[in-house]
């Protein structure tokens, strides 16, 4: 979000990790019906925990795709949940 009011950007760290998200199955996550096969949705940084949270089994079949259609893999997914600005 860019944002004229007193010069400021408006793009934050908050707003990364706020974006709305869905969890996907890989093979479902290039489809053209993959909206409708979404697992889970919602802030990116609610769906990062809960699959960087899952045994290494489960998650390897999984992608995030972000707003803007940006999609996370799993080695990704655990990569974003270590980081400094991930929130608490």
């Amino acid at each position: 979000m860019n944002t004229t009011i007193r010069a400021e950007s408006g793009d934050t760290s908050a707003d990364f990790w706020n974006d709305h998200a869905t969890v996907l199955t890989r093979e479902s996550a290039d489809g053209l019906f993959h909206a409708f096969a979404a697992l889970h949705a919602g802030p990116f940084a609610d769906m990062v925990r809960m699959v960087a949270r899952m045994p290494l089994a489960e998650r390897e079949g999984l992608v995030i795709e972000k707003s803007g259609d940006r999609q996370y893999g799993p080695e990704e997914i655990v990569a974003l949940s270590h980081r400094a600005d991930f929130p608490a």
